[in-house]
């Protein structure tokens, strides 16, 4: 045999070859299916979650208010809240208004997500969508009043994180109605969602706690209450989510696929992280609905 011939067709020919060969980038179209898919896989799981907390707060809360047994909102007391006040009828009023606001707000908001909710029962997506920003501002007005006027402890650095959290409700709610009516679709999408994310930022708050307890303590991290976790969440559980949204909006519009694929990435890794916060605060919830002791 010719060595010419032996030497080309070896293992180093090969191997010349194959390094040679272009690497084929990955399509535009491919990533933007995978960010797409991510996007379903998030909302799918805050879907499953808020409409179980919004259970929890109609049998919790709505029950309590409907039999005139507000007193059992005390159960909390071993998490160091007393809800309920004897002979503050504005107070428990307010209380009850922000706590059932937010299970309206649970229910109803990821509705109001859906392109095809919009396009196919314009009549429903705009009643709800009233429904809902109704609902939105009375928890930020309600949470200020809680927060500043009933609440006689000295003001904390939570209560600045939900102050806050209830001007970005407000900015947000009038950026939505003001794209609306200015016919500005995308632009109306983009506040929509952002305030949809500010409107659950307590249910982040507790769902990224139960998360970081969990995933900590599998991490063998040993998670306690006051560690810095819990300090930074206090904005975090609305600015997180808020950034998330812009990468996915930047991710979006991009014509990079290797952006997309990398918000999608992300955007899979922080739905996991949410997904065993839920799986933690489920049973807790189901634990104060139950007459026994609450437990973590």
């Amino acid at each position: 045999m010719d060595k010419t011939l032996e030497n080309a067709s070896g293992p180093e020919a090969i191997k010349e070859t194959v390094s040679a060969k272009p690497r084929q980038p990955l399509p535009i179209k491919t990533a933007g299916k995978t960010l797409s898919y991510s996007v379903i896989f998030w909302f799918i799981s805050v879907l499953l979650g808020q409409w179980f907390f919004f259970y929890y707060i109609i049998k919790f809360y709505g029950f309590s208010v409907i039999n005139d047994n507000m007193e059992i909102w005390n159960r909390w007391e071993v998490m160091g809240a007393t809800p309920y006040h004897a002979g503050d009828f504005a107070g428990n009023l307010a209380f009850a208004a922000h706590a059932i606001g937010a299970g309206i707000v649970a229910f109803g908001g990821v509705f109001q997500l859906l392109p095809k909710m919009r396009s196919r029962f314009p009549s429903f997506h705009r009643i709800n969508g009233y429904v809902y920003l109704f609902t939105v501002i009375l928890l930020a007005l309600s949470g200020y009043y809680l927060v500043w006027f009933r609440d006689t402890n000295p003001i904390q650095l939570g209560d600045i994180g939900t102050s806050i959290n209830g001007s970005l409700i407000l900015g947000f709610a009038y950026l939505t109605v003001h794209s609306a009516i200015k016919k500005d679709i995308a632009s109306h999408r983009k506040w929509a969602i952002c305030l949809f994310l500010v409107s659950n930022a307590q249910w982040f708050l507790r769902v990224g706690v139960f998360s970081y307890l969990i995933t900590g303590t599998t991490l063998g991290l040993n998670p306690a209450f006051g560690d810095p976790f819990f300090t930074m969440w206090t904005f975090g559980c609305f600015l997180i989510p808020l950034l998330t949204a812009q990468l996915f909006f930047y991710a979006q519009s991009s014509r990079n696929p290797r952006v997309k694929l990398a918000v999608s990435i992300t955007l899979c890794v922080l739905t996991l992280l949410m997904l065993i916060g839920i799986m933690g605060y489920t049973p807790f919830l189901l634990s104060v609905m139950s007459e026994g002791p609450i437990s973590m």
